[in-house]
């Protein structure tokens, strides 16, 4: 069935809530393990049916924020979803205190309890209206950037339609993009301030009333954190700073040279060359087509799963109005499929939505015959390095989509991930910051990232640029708003792809052997177990860091454009 073709129906929330409470009595008086599989077996039915449908509206909601039915649709979840956690919470107590827990373990594996006991201790019926306001007002921000209508050069754009010109050739142009996003965001900066002041005050009051002393403490139980810690990260955050912003700087030192501009502003940062990025040759048809083509020779698994996501239309990549801006891949779990949103802007970004976001979708594939649902899906540090992994993997085939262009493709692909990683950590230590100090002002925020700017991106220059030259950057990243703690999962994620790109090198047949070890384990190991199993260092191993820097830093430059 073609995703167009599926009906959504809302689910009776009040008859699921009610079988949660009898799985939950059955579970607690069970005799035998069997008991226990049976009942876990229809809750996995039951909940494979709610989060299809939750997926269904989502996906429809952000195709077009405008329709009114979805948009509904989207608050109902928003609403019901903290309440469903509570009896789903007390559904897991059940499990994780039964008896019988030995015979759960030996069959589902011993990982799903370690992350049950982490996620008992995010819940208590008492944060229930916070959870609502905070999906309140996550929905609130994302209408609000879905909705911009930016007046430039003689049209009105969205936000993703504005990026292919902050990389024009022309540095007239790209400085006039920039200043015409920043004016969209610094004409709601007060709004955008005030949601995020609530986020902040509504995340901490929940871990308050969890016993936390933090939300970063609540954040990283949250997003199960299962194999490290917050010290770990701190530490894995001072190797970046020490092993790859002083390359990063040298890069952009040889930018700066390459496009002929010795005064590098902000708006001159993603412009890598002076005859312009390399653009994905052809219109939006013809960039899928060649992904078709791409996937069905990496692989014989790659060709099955591209031929169904063409054949039942999971994918959503043009821009348009009302469309939400960004990027994801969701499941869509009694049907099997994932489904794959874009907006394509005519940059290399599209050929990024086919490999990055495929990755995910590959991965959701790949691991739809696991038993458990919560067995199908890892940690999100390590769901990124199935996407992140893949766009190396594709790099045989990238001349399906640069053409000519295709060795200028793959440098400024692996200048950009290197590039990345200090960002990414200083969106990680602003959020540590932020929930560590929950009284900080907007104005303080600000300066904080000021600070960060000048340890991750001292290159960076937007001073006299609207919003970005007020420290207010951040503001137009929505996993600080939506998915808070969440990004460092893509600078973990990025390390480990480095290092099956290294791989790649000298054995592509090895590397995705490898790489496809780590995808088909599901979640059903730790992020570090994964790479064990895959053969590649984690991001924890003393060094691993500088060896995997020191080896695209070679590369970029024996590939010098």
């Amino acid at each position: 069935m073609k995703f167009s073709e599926i009906a959504y129906k809302r689910p009776d929330t009040d008859s699921i809530m009610k079988q949660y409470d009898s799985f939950s009595e059955q579970i607690s008086s069970a005799t035998k393990a069997s008991t226990i599989f049976n009942i876990v077996s229809e809750h996995e039915k039951i909940s494979s049916e709610y989060e299809t449908m939750n997926a269904i509206a989502y996906i429809r909601h952000t195709l077009n924020t405008n329709d009114n039915f979805y948009t509904k649709e989207k608050a109902f979840y928003d609403e019901v979803e903290p309440l469903l956690q509570e009896k789903k919470h007390t559904f897991m107590l059940a499990l994780n205190s039964s008896p019988f827990r030995a015979d759960l373990e030996n069959r589902y594996g011993k990982l799903i309890f370690k992350n049950i006991d982490l996620s008992l201790k995010t819940f208590s019926p008492e944060i229930i209206p916070d959870l609502q306001e905070e999906n309140r007002l996550t929905s609130e921000y994302q209408k609000l950037i879905a909705s911009a209508q930016i007046p430039f050069n003689g049209q009105t754009l969205t936000i993703s339609q504005l990026a292919a010109y902050k990389q024009d050739p022309d540095r007239n142009v790209r400085m006039c993009a920039y200043t015409a996003e920043g004016n969209f965001y610094m004409s709601h900066a007060g709004k955008l301030d005030d949601i995020f002041d609530k986020l902040v005050k509504c995340r901490t009051n929940m871990a308050k009333k969890l016993g936390f002393s933090s939300y970063t403490e609540l954040a990283y139980l949250i997003r199960l954190r299962n194999c490290y810690n917050s010290e770990m990260v701190k530490i894995f955050r001072e190797q970046i700073v020490n092993e790859i912003v002083p390359i990063v700087v040298s890069l952009k030192k040889k930018q700066s040279e390459r496009i002929g501009i010795p005064d590098m502003k902000l708006y001159d940062d993603p412009f890598s060359f002076k005859e312009g990025n390399p653009h994905p040759v052809g219109t939006a048809d013809d960039i899928l087509a060649a992904g078709k083509r791409m996937y069905s020779e990496m692989s014989p698994e790659t060709k099955e799963f591209i031929e169904l996501m063409y054949d039942k239309e999971l994918l959503d990549v043009i821009s348009r109005k009302g469309k939400a801006v960004g990027g994801y891949c969701i499941e869509i779990p009694s049907f099997g499929y994932p489904f794959i949103f874009s907006n394509f802007n005519g940059t290399s970004g599209d050929v990024e939505v086919l490999t990055h976001e495929a990755g995910h979708a590959y991965a959701a594939y790949r691991a739809n015959s696991i038993e458990l649902l919560e067995n199908r899906s890892p940690t999100m540090e390590s769901c990124e390095t199935h996407s992140m992994s893949m766009e190396f993997m594709a790099w045989r085939w990238l001349d399906l989509f640069y053409g000519n262009d295709t060795d200028r493709a793959k440098y400024m692909h692996l200048e950009k991930s290197l590039v990345f990683l200090p960002y990414g950590c200083m969106v990680d230590h602003f959020q540590h910051i932020v929930y560590d100090n929950p009284d900080l002002t907007p104005s303080q925020r600000h300066e904080e990232w000021k600070k960060l700017e000048k340890i991750y991106r001292p290159y960076i220059d937007a001073e006299g640029i609207p919003f970005y030259g007020e420290g207010r950057t951040w503001q137009r990243q929505l996993h600080i708003y939506q998915h808070p703690f969440y990004y460092i999962d893509y600078c973990l994620a990025q390390t480990v792809a480095l290092n099956f790109w290294a791989l790649t090198q000298k054995d592509f047949d090895d590397a995705w052997k490898r790489y496809n070890a780590f995808v088909c384990e599901g979640g059903k190991l730790t992020f570090t177990e994964l790479c064990e199993v895959a053969g590649v260092a984690s991001p924890f191993v003393p060094g691993s860091i500088k060896a995997t820097a020191e080896t695209a830093r070679t590369w970029l430059e024996s590939n010098a454009k």
